[in-house]
């Protein structure tokens, strides 16, 4: 039997690919008989408008396991955003969580007892792209599904690390760190 996994967190970045196809999953693990399972009930029952929280399907009629469940980071306004998120990215994250179980992250044998919470982000905007790129929006969001599992399974980054690098680590956006850049 595995080890008792009451509560893991993780996030994942993935970009570079073609434009409006990054993905940044935030993740949230742990066993149903225990506050994550009280929680990831509460989750699904509290319907928020906007904020839609539906378990992650392979396909139409298939929950993959452990079960999960998505919610969307902003607020969902449009038909567009909803069918790329429920959709393209609904089946990428059911993937991802796959990848993890067959890799090993997440124990075979536990795929019952744990459940999964993916905060979902979408590029704004991709909900106006014509020609978007759905098989890299697919693959994208399907790595960076498995990568945030993974990070949180292994509980990366390990506290050493980030006191060593403090210093090093300069968040992408702060404005400090781009103007420094720019020099």
């Amino acid at each position: 039997m595995s080890e008792r996994i009451i509560m893991r967190t993780g996030e994942c970045l993935v970009a570079g690919g073609p434009p409006f196809t990054a993905a940044e999953p935030e993740v949230i693990i742990g066993e149903f008989d225990g506050p994550f399972g009280t929680a990831f009930a509460n989750l699904l029952g509290d319907q928020v408008q906007g904020h839609s929280r539906v378990f992650a399907l392979m396909n139409t009629d298939m929950m993959v396991k452990p079960a999960t469940i998505m919610v969307s980071k902003v607020t969902v306004k449009k038909t567009a955003y909803t069918a790329i998120l429920m959709g393209t990215v609904q089946g990428a994250i059911a993937n991802g969580v796959l990848d993890a179980v067959r890799n090993g992250t997440i124990p075979k044998e536990k795929a019952n007892d744990l459940g999964i919470i993916v905060s979902v982000w979408l590029t704004p905007g991709v909900e106006n792209v014509e020609d978007l790129d759905h098989e890299a929006l697919f693959n994208i969001h399907r790595e960076a599904t498995r990568r945030a599992i993974e990070k949180a399974m292994n509980n990366e980054p390990s506290i050493d690390f980030l006191l060593e690098n403090q210093d090093k680590l300069v968040h992408k956006y702060y404005q400090k760190g781009l103007d420094a850049k720019k020099k």
